[in-house]
């Protein structure tokens, strides 16, 4: 059997990648990470605006369950680096957590620079070596890495490569699918790139847009087919976006890509029935103004109360019973989603028959893919980082094993 070997490339700075190498220095393996930006884990960062999510609560069949039809490839990874395991692993790096009313996970400061700099440091400390300005152009005709910066071009021989460079969203922060074809015209099968947790496009009037554009609409629930979502959208000039929307958008993407209309109902007040909003809608109004009755009774805010008028033309129904059914259920046909300049991640990537069990490319040996590359999606909530960090990791497991078998001479 061969002994570890000395060296493994890994291509792509973000959360997958650091903690590929994590793993793999923590065996003793000499590892560089190439990343084609000056810094280190920027698309990292940039999640961190919204207090760094890194995973969540839930138990784990629930929150395994996030992840669709990857569910059952994704799993053994996921439960070899679980919530409960990174949540331990973050406050390794001096970063103590808390859990919010919705079962999110979070570091107390609710940023990510902390964490990283933290995480650079140890993995400085244990040898990695970071590669900045360093672009991976693809493989030489002898089988060696190339790369382009700005001291010009340089080649690589690692004994195993992981590539972790993100799928095609926040392409400004690195993550461009650039790999794509390089990884196609190797035999790879790759699905088509296409914006997941995206907001969709609604045909708002231009009174309603201007008035009511960033405004929150709280504890809702959205449905489209037979899924429905609970939880907040934020109405946005071009339509609606926010956590309930991006659960349903890989449905609603789909659904739009086949020609469908995609149609959105929204529940204003799910904890409430039809006949209990009658009631209280049916009391008496007085010289009110019925926006007025409705924010009393049905305790609807001034951009829900629009929103209903945005349904109907501007017109409200006078029955109580009327008001209550299009409270219960507002509907809305959207024009269309919003591309992957906007998507908070990207669905598609290295199909799972590309792939062994360990996360090497069967065209490739020797070499391993990770994070958003891979082809899964899952909506925000902790999920998307979670399993990037866990495929990280199981894919220096992979290239751990793979170095240490003989066929891996």
């Amino acid at each position: 059997m061969r002994t570890i070997p000395r060296t493994v490339a890994i291509i792509g700075a973000g959360p997958a990648g650091l903690m590929a190498a994590e793993t793999l220095a923590a065996r003793g393996v000499a590892v560089t990470v190439h990343d084609r930006m000056a810094s280190a884990g920027r698309k990292f960062l940039m999640a961190g605006r919204g207090g760094l999510n890194l995973t969540h609560s839930e138990p784990l069949d629930r929150f395994l369950s996030r992840y669709g039809a990857a569910r059952n490839w994704l799993s053994p990874h996921i439960a070899a680096l679980d919530p409960q395991a990174l949540s331990a692993w973050a406050e390794t790096l001096g970063q103590p957590l808390f859990t919010g009313s919705s079962g999110r996970v979070f570091p107390r400061v609710m940023k990510a620079s902390p964490l990283l700099r933290a995480w650079l440091a140890r993995l400085d400390a244990a040898g990695v070596r970071f590669a900045l300005r360093s672009a991976w152009q693809g493989w030489s005709g002898d089988g060696a890495l190339e790369f382009s910066g700005p001291d010009g071009d340089t080649i690589a021989r690692p004994d195993a490569t992981i590539l972790s460079m993100g799928g095609a969203s926040w392409s400004r922060l690195g993550s461009d699918g650039g790999w794509v074809p390089l990884l196609a015209a190797r035999g790879v099968d790759v699905r088509p790139l296409s914006p997941s947790n995206v907001g969709v496009r609604l045909d708002w009037s231009a009174t309603f847009s201007a008035r009511f554009a960033g405004q929150p609409l709280k504890a809702i629930a959205i449905s489209h087919g037979d899924r429905t979502v609970r939880g907040e959208a934020l109405i946005a000039a071009y339509g609606l976006e926010g956590g309930a929307i991006y659960a349903l958008s890989s449905d609603l993407r789909e659904t739009m890509a086949t020609g469908g209309a995609a149609r959105i109902t929204l529940d204003l007040k799910p904890d409430q029935s039809v006949g209990q909003l009658t009631g209280r809608i049916a009391r008496p109004r007085g010289s009110q103004s019925l926006t007025n009755h409705l924010r009393k009774t049905a305790g609807l805010s001034p951009q829900a109360i629009n929103l209903l008028r945005e349904a109907t033309g501007g017109s409200l129904p006078e029955g109580a019973g009327d008001l209550a059914r299009l409270i219960k259920g507002v509907p809305f046909t959207l024009t269309g989603h919003e591309g992957l300049e906007r998507a908070i991640s990207s669905a598609g990537g290295v199909a799972l028959e590309s792939l062994d069990e360990h996360l090497m490319l069967k065209a490739l040996p020797g070499v391993f893919a990770a994070g958003e590359m891979l082809d899964w999606e899952a909506p925000t909530g902790g999920y998307l980082l979670q399993a990037c960090f866990a495929t990280g990791a199981a894919a220096a497991r992979g290239a751990l094993r793979w170095m240490d078998e003989p066929s891996g001479d």
